[in-house]
């Protein structure tokens, strides 16, 4: 058979259009698609699925055990009594207290069955119990997160109410008291002090659960900054808090006995005593305090007295070196192992606030005598300890310049 040459390039090209065309439908025609399984998330707490469950929430009454709390929602007797038998390596019945909630999850049946109880301890540990069949027990300890913020306040009465006032987290006050207690005299915060303050926070559940740690401070006391850095060198052995030049706001010795008092009598040589009722010197500081409030030696060292003194009444004597030897009068009882030829460490309690002795009320009369004359403790100078090693300067000022930038930064940062 012939075919002529235009035959030949007319059938080829029709073929090829064929093939196009083909290609074509494959490639526009749609693929069906295998379906995708929907994963719906198990909504859990405390490790129970609560979707199975009908919850309840209840708090433990004064005078009630968790037993008789069991036995109250519907436990059967023979578990609730296994709760007795639990080491307290297990869960301590004793620690249950009243006040503190639990949580019940009951079964969907007829009965509302209780199948687990959650005690509350706090905020973070929680004891589950499952209660069908027979006794279990678990712990469970919620995620704690932390956020790091810059907060700031201006002082109007105290430390305590500038904390209350802009929201923060009361502990805050607590932790700032104890970085500048060898260098702040909290007795005589003024009007118009305050802080700004780069530290982190810790949340359960967006609750705040605590101050994590405090980075660095600036806090402005009677128109003076006093600048606190956290800086620790693992491998030179030097952990805490440090001023803008390196040097230690650890001191030797303490402002202040105790914390979060006032002052109801100052050093004088003239003072009309409230007792005797005669003009006679009062060579210390009275600090009104709550009766019982923790008494603390300001500095380390040797106890050289300890007992009932006339008109100071329970009293205990320290001396610190060669220099320094401090009294803490009218205690109402002693810290224990404080004895005479005892050595004591800065911040160690040595006795409690009292009003024994020639007093009108609860106080602690502070006194300081300095190569063997008595001092006004409030304008007693104390030295500081070592300051940053010479070899871990430059890491110190690397530190400081990465803090001063967060602290010079609030006004973008979380203010509370």
């Amino acid at each position: 058979m012939k075919y002529s040459i235009k035959t030949l390039i007319y059938t080829s090209l029709i073929a090829t259009l064929a093939a196009c065309g083909q290609q074509k439908a494959q490639e526009t025609t749609p693929v069906e698609s295998e379906p995708v399984a929907q994963v719906i998330p198990v909504k859990t707490e405390y490790g129970i699925v609560t979707e199975d469950f009908i919850t309840e929430m209840g708090v433990v009454k004064s005078g009630q055990t968790l037993s008789g709390v069991f036995e109250h929602v519907g436990v059967p007797r023979n578990i609730a009594a296994a709760l007795n038998t639990l080491p307290d390596s297990v869960f301590n019945v004793k620690k249950v207290r009243a006040g503190n909630q639990f949580t019940v999850y009951r079964m969907q049946d007829s009965l509302k069955t209780p199948a687990y109880i959650v005690y509350h301890g706090s905020i973070i540990d929680h004891a589950v119990f499952k209660t069908t069949d027979s006794l279990s027990v678990w712990h469970f300890k919620k995620p704690v997160t932390s956020q790091t913020k810059v907060s700031t306040a201006t002082i109007e009465t105290s430390l305590w109410d500038a904390t209350v006032s802009n929201n923060l987290n009361l502990n805050l006050s607590l932790e700032l008291s104890d970085i500048y207690a060898w260098v702040i005299d909290f007795f005589g915060i003024q009007k118009g002090d305050g802080f700004t303050v780069y530290y982190s926070e810790n949340y359960v559940d967006s609750v705040s659960v605590g101050i994590g740690k405090i980075y660095a401070c600036k806090f402005t006391h009677n128109k003076q900054d006093y600048y606190a850095y956290r800086y620790d060198n693992d491998s030179l052995g030097i952990h805490g808090y440090w001023d803008e030049n390196g040097n230690s706001l650890r001191k030797a010795f303490l402002k202040a006995p105790l914390k979060f008092s006032r002052i109801s009598s100052r050093f004088t040589y003239a003072r009309k005593h409230p007792v005797y009722k005669v003009v006679r010197p009062h060579t210390g500081v009275d600090y009104a305090a709550p009766m019982g409030t923790p008494v603390v030696a300001i500095g380390d060292g040797k106890v050289i007295f300890k007992g009932y003194k006339g008109g100071g009444g329970h009293t205990v004597k320290i001396k610190h070196n060669s220099i320094y030897t401090t009294a803490y009068l009218h205690l109402s009882k002693y810290g224990k192992g404080i004895n005479v030829g005892a050595q004591v460490k800065q911040g160690q309690v040595i006795g409690y606030v009292g009003s024994t002795g020639a007093s009108t009320g609860p106080h602690l009369d502070f006194r300081v005598w300095k190569g063997g004359s008595p001092i006004d403790p409030l304008k007693m100078e104390s030295p500081s300890v070592e300051p940053v090693p010479a070899k871990a300067m430059d890491a110190f000022k690397a530190v400081k310049a990465e803090y001063d930038e967060k602290l010079a930064s609030y006004g973008d940062a979380v203010i509370r």
